[in-house]
């Protein structure tokens, strides 16, 4: 007679403790959910009803600058406007012939020919976090007062439809969300949340995100291959158990959990790829530490079959001190995306993999009084590489102080038409809502004419 162990007990029928059944999670009631990575801290509401996933071969890396970059001290300098205007760094030349780019930036300066700059992206919310909201889902929604996510993100819709690009792998990682930023399932439910990894210091999405590196994908002591797939095989024999009470979206999530759970654990793929010690020593240095670590732990991630990873790069909304500020940290996200792009070029990936750099919005024209720049929506510089789309272009402009567009503007919607249709999706694709409509991935939006 078979004997159904709850899931609350601390050990399995043969003793082995459900803490180190695997280094993280549990196989349903049996243990393989994976509960830290995959979403056992709090099954959410699925979507109602069935959807039919996609085929894709492509990936996204996006490289999230939360808080704001500034346009002026990146990609748009004005070298005859006022010093009040245009900061106090001078512009180098870049690979692209005409395209001047800021000196902070010596490596993307050098992979320009390989990018599309669009210095004419525009909207109109000032606010951190509904800001972020709309670029990172395609919705209005979350706000400074109300900081609930209320449209999946962009990579939680490409785990929904697409899944991971390769099995046993992860659809989707997030490193370091630091605050601004909305990279979670919402409504889609926990399943498609990214595996976290890196630094967390604020934590705004509703609900923790699992965490882990790849010591999180290990079987446990004395736990092997076959062992693993003999529970698989008895927790089958509950099937038809399931079915009776599979009323309710939980047991459609803890299905996808669990599956999802198998494919890692016995392929490894993911394991390995967060394994930076197997990388050559040359390719390691030529990344260096902090986020050009990070960087590289993205290509590897696509490598093994991630479809989205999202990078965020440090906290770029600076009110004060800009000059200090952009000295620290701005070379180092400059390698970490300038090494990305050559190293991904080099090894064939770029075409299949967008990589994409923005914040919520730019920064004011004018320096303010505490030598920094404030919140700026009107205007802001976008960096996009790879992805299938024609590179080696400046799209748009902006006025002598770069404060607005004069020339193509390119909206919210538009910038998540550039990614979705990178991967192989299209804006009028639909994802099934909480009541049960059909609703489009973005309500607007095209790719810009020229990338295509």
């Amino acid at each position: 007679m078979l004997k159904i162990v709850s899931p609350s007990r601390n050990s399995l029928c043969d003793g082995l403790s459900r803490r180190r059944f695997l280094e993280i999670g549990g196989l349903s009631v049996f243990g393989l959910g994976l509960n830290h990575l995959l979403g056992q801290q709090g099954l959410a509401a699925n979507a109602a009803g069935q959807t039919t996933r996609h085929q894709s071969t492509k990936s996204v890396i996006l490289i999230w600058q939360h808080g704001g970059p500034s346009q002026l001290d990146t990609f748009d300098m004005k070298p005859m406007a006022p010093a009040e205007i245009r900061g106090p760094w001078k512009p180098i030349a870049s690979s692209l012939p005409g395209l001047e780019v800021s000196e902070l930036c010596p490596e993307q300066a050098k992979i320009m020919d390989k990018c599309t700059v669009i210095r004419s992206f525009s909207h109109g919310n000032g606010d951190h976090w509904a800001a972020a909201h709309w670029m990172l889902t395609g919705r209005l929604g979350a706000n400074g007062s109300d900081r609930v996510p209320r449209y999946p993100s962009m990579g939680a819709v490409s785990s929904h439809l697409l899944g991971p690009r390769l099995p046993g792998a992860l659809a989707s990682v997030n490193m370091n969300d630091g605050g601004f930023g909305f990279h979670g399932g919402a409504w889609l439910g926990v399943a498609h949340n990214p595996f976290r990894y890196g630094e967390y210091s604020y934590g705004n999405e509703a609900g923790r995100l699992p965490t882990g590196d790849h010591k999180s994908f290990s079987l446990s002591d004395g736990l092997t291959q076959d062992r693993l797939m003999n529970r698989v095989a008895l927790q089958s024999q509950l099937d038809d158990l399931k079915r009776e009470i599979d009323t309710f979206s939980t047991f459609h999530q803890m299905d996808d959990v669990n599956g999802q759970a198998l494919d890692i654990l016995l392929s490894g793929r993911t394991r390995e790829a967060f394994n930076l010690d197997a990388e050559d020593t040359v390719t390691r240095e030529r990344y260096g530490s902090g986020w050009g670590e990070q960087a590289l732990l993205a290509r590897r991630l696509i490598e093994a079959g991630v479809r989205f990873v999202s990078l965020n790069t440090g906290y770029w909304d600076d009110h004060g001190n800009i000059e200090r500020a952009l000295n620290d940290k701005m070379p180092r996200h400059d390698r970490a995306v300038g090494v990305l792009i050559q190293d991904l070029a080099e090894r064939g990936m770029l075409d299949d993999t967008l990589v994409i750099t923005a914040g919520e919005f730019g920064r004011t024209p004018k320096i303010n009084g505490n030598a920094g720049r404030d919140h700026w929506p009107q205007a802001q510089s976008i960096l996009i590489s790879g992805g299938g789309y024609r590179h080696g272009q400046v799209i748009g402009a902006t006025n002598d102080n770069a404060e607005y567009p004069i020339d193509r503007k390119i909206e919210v919607e538009d910038f998540c038409a550039i990614v979705y249709h990178a991967l192989g999706l299209k804006q009028d694709d639909t994802i099934i809502d909480p009541k049960g409509r059909p609703t489009h991935l973005i309500p607007g939006g095209k790719v810009p004419r020229e990338m295509i």
